[in-house]
């Protein structure tokens, strides 16, 4: 009785950990947005240079995450997730500093700590909960996306009446991430777990469900991060307030926080997520061609860009998990498909503003959005079944055979 109830209270805080792990995965990030423009004008930056606050976090990302699985096997996965966190910790803590020097430094460190816990948390999930995958990889999505949408809408508000301005509203962040340290300190303290069968577990580039789990990884990132970098300015255009096109964007946020929620419900009735990935992916394309044809229903668009969203972010993080054989190669899979897909998530609002400034317009960025969400539709098809063998392996990957 006493092993028992030591095992799940143990499990219980190693569960509270990943969420509030989780918690601090988005935050930092998507607060640096509404006061973009009192940081640039406080700093003297140009709007180029003030830019690089979204896309360094995205280029780390895409750096940092082939090296995890490898550090991993050297320092064990959970001490790795606790480095990770010190070091988001004082990326933070960088940009309470009122220089640009600071601001900079410190968004660097913030995406490489946020990196190595983006392609932990699916291998830990995979290690130590295998059978409750889709409930805890809708959770941890659900609690990173609500605190992210939070974080965007009290960052100007907490700006005003804070000592220190857009300082503290961005750098209070690191007392959240602070305690995540302390919460995952016991994990830090346990025996190392599964740190010998991932050293020299190669990334499975030659995998062609690999791919299809990275591109829609990439695909469905692509489409956030254009949306919450350039959705208000859309709505903008066509007649709306800022602050009526911010709280939309925050609508667009809310709604998928809601939508994560039922995935783990869906996946359990399905017996494999090709149907589920596919019309989810179709419902952000429907979004994308009513911005289109019909930007008047701006209210409209954003509820059905917020369910398709909510949904594909869930289901791109469970199908590193699901499409695993183990927790070694649900680490090496996130590598892959996160170093790649927020690669293509980084160059994703680049382009989208490119093609409006060359057409003057936004049909043409918003018709690349219909081809990107059509793209991954298509390849909701791959990903939503089958396993990845590892990149050692002499055996192919198992995959649908025709008609079934």
């Amino acid at each position: 009785m006493d092993n028992t109830l030591t095992r799940r209270s143990g499990q219980a805080l190693l569960v509270w950990g990943l969420l509030v792990v989780a918690a601090n995965l988005r935050a930092s990030l998507t607060g640096v947005g509404p006061l973009l423009d009192r940081v640039q004008a406080d700093l003297g930056l140009a709007p180029a240079v003030a830019g690089l606050l979204n896309t360094l976090p995205l280029l780390a990302f895409a750096a940092v995450s082939p090296l995890v699985p490898r550090l991993a096997a050297r320092w064990g996965a959970d001490r790795l997730l606790g480095y990770a966190l010190v070091v988001l910790t004082l990326g933070i803590a960088l940009r309470w500093v009122p220089t640009a020097v600071g601001l900079f430094a410190g968004t660097v460190l913030i995406g490489t700590g946020i990196a190595v816990g983006n392609v932990l948390l699916p291998s830990l999930i995979k290690r130590d909960f295998p059978t409750k995958v889709g409930l805890l990889t809708s959770a941890y999505a659900t609690v990173m996306g609500g605190v992210a949408a939070v974080a965007s809408g009290v960052a100007v508000p907490i700006s005003e009446v804070a000592p220190g301005g857009w300082y503290t509203a961005l750098g209070y962040w690191g007392l959240f991430s602070l305690v995540a340290v302390l919460l995952w300190l016991p994990q830090m303290r346990a025996p190392r777990r599964a740190a010998q069968a991932m050293r020299g577990h190669r990334l499975p580039w030659g995998s062609g469900l690999a791919w299809a789990v990275t591109a829609f990884m990439g695909l469905q990132s692509l489409g956030f991060y254009v949306v919450v970098t350039w959705l208000p300015q859309v709505f903008q255009h066509n007649g709306m307030s800022a602050a009526g096109a911010g709280w939309l964007l925050f609508l667009f946020q809310a709604v998928a926080v809601l939508t994560s929620l039922a995935v783990p419900g869906a996946l359990r009735w399905a017996r494999d997520q090709r149907a589920l990935a596919t019309i989810c992916s179709a419902v952000m394309l429907v979004g994308y061609l009513g911005l289109l044809v019909a930007p008047g229903l701006a209210l409209l668009w954003s509820v059905v860009l917020g369910l398709g969203g909510g949904a594909c972010l869930v289901l791109a993080l469970a199908f590193i998990s699901l499409r695993a054989q183990d927790a070694t190669g649900a680490g090496a899979l996130s590598a892959m498909a996160q170093s790649v897909g927020y690669l293509l998530a980084a160059v994703g609002p680049v382009i989208f503003g490119l093609l409006h400034t060359m057409s003057s317009g936004w049909q043409a960025p918003i018709m690349l959005m219909c081809v990107a969400a059509a793209g991954q539709t298509i390849v909701a098809l791959v990903a939503g079944w089958g396993t990845v063998r590892s990149a050692d392996s002499q055996v192919p990957d198992r995959v649908p055979s025709p008609g079934r």
